[in-house]
């Protein structure tokens, strides 16, 4: 059994700062016991919380690190503006790099992500590289960004990425208003399809990702069995979390692709940025059908100082479904980083 924080575990301390965007973010510390070796840092994806990690920060603890995680902007106890340009890559990846200044002032850090965090941290890494000793993404491949010029995301669905066709549906907001009109009963049945709940009748997943969401499962009578990757406790704990500001902000990154792809083209395009110049690590899951390991292909001709690929047996929340593999892929990855550093790094536990 992997050890795993509950909600509102006491191994964790909650803090919230203030960044110079004005943005509000809210984060998690966990501390190993003794003299931590270096700071880590978890940035989760959608619809998840920083609760998200909670079979990582045990482990990782245990490895002598200090833990950062934060709810990112949008989700639970952090800011939730309404407008879409804040959740741009550009924009958060400034948001975080103000936060990695604030806890870990005097040295890098390692920086990790999972689906969305994944897309964010590479951008983070490809930006503010001096503030990292490291990066790695479960799930979510490194893209360049797009010096071919703009294409429309429906093009690409269509020509190329069908598997990315549940992305049509989340930034038009038919999703979100049947969500929202269902109240606290649609949040849970939404975190539900997300997390892997099945029909009980067919056994196949409710989200597909070429499709996207049923939305008449968000029809008042309509059951939607729990996902068996989390216990009812922690379910209530999302829901909970997700009542407080609905699910604008989180569907609001799906949004960003105009506003993502003029930044870069007025930055890192321009400036010829497409190398992440740290060492990489990616970790892909068998059986993720929106992210499948195939996209990963290729992606070490843009990291010069290497990319640790791993691969493990999952779907697309690897996270919580192998976290065995998946926090030794990690451990593997941090002890590549440290060693020789004399930092007091433990190899193995």
């Amino acid at each position: 059994m992997v050890d795993k924080l509950i909600p509102n575990d006491p191994r964790v301390k909650h803090h919230t700062t203030t960044v110079p965007s004005g943005h509000t973010c809210h984060y998690l510390e966990a501390l190993p016991s003794g003299t931590p070796a270096a700071t880590v840092v978890l940035i989760h994806g959608f619809p998840d919380l920083s609760f998200g990690w909670r079979y990582q920060i045990p482990y990782l603890t245990s490895l002598s690190l200090r833990v950062i995680i934060p709810d990112m902007l949008g989700y639970g106890l952090s800011s939730a503006p309404s407008p879409i340009p804040p959740y741009s890559y550009k924009s958060l990846s400034s948001d975080l790099a103000a936060l990695i200044q604030l806890v870990s002032p005097s040295s890098p850090v390692i920086l990790g992500g999972h689906d969305w965090g994944g897309a964010i941290v590479w951008r983070l890494a490809l930006r503010h590289p001096a503030l990292l000793l490291g990066v790695f993404s479960i799930c979510t491949p490194y893209n360049a960004p797009n010096s071919q010029g703009y294409i429309p995301k429906k093009v690409l669905v269509d020509q190329f990425l069908p598997n990315f066709a549940y992305q049509l549906q989340f930034e038009d907001t038919a999703l979100e208003d049947k969500i929202q009109a269902a109240g606290r009963e649609g949040i849970r049945k939404f975190l539900n399809i997300l997390y892997g709940s099945k029909d009980g009748a067919t056994g196949k997943g409710h989200f597909v990702a070429n499709v996207g969401i049923d939305l008449d499962l968000f029809n008042e009578g309509v059951k939607v069995e729990r996902s068996q990757l989390l216990t009812e406790e922690e379910l209530e704990f999302y829901v909970d979390q997700y009542e407080r500001n609905g699910v604008h902000g989180p569907m609001n990154y799906y949004r960003t692709w105009d506003v993502n792809y003029e930044e870069e083209r007025d930055d890192l395009v321009k400036e010829g940025k497409s190398k992440v110049e740290v060492p990489g690590m990616i970790v892909t899951a068998t059986r993720d059908t929106a992210l499948p390991p195939s996209m990963a292909d290729n992606m070490e001709q843009f990291f010069p100082r290497g990319l640790l690929k791993r691969e493990v047996q999952a779907s697309h929340w690897a996270i919580w479904e192998n976290p065995g593999e998946v926090n030794k892929a990690i451990g593997e990855f941090v002890g590549q980083l440290l060693r020789g550093k004399g930092k007091g790094f433990k190899a193995s536990i």
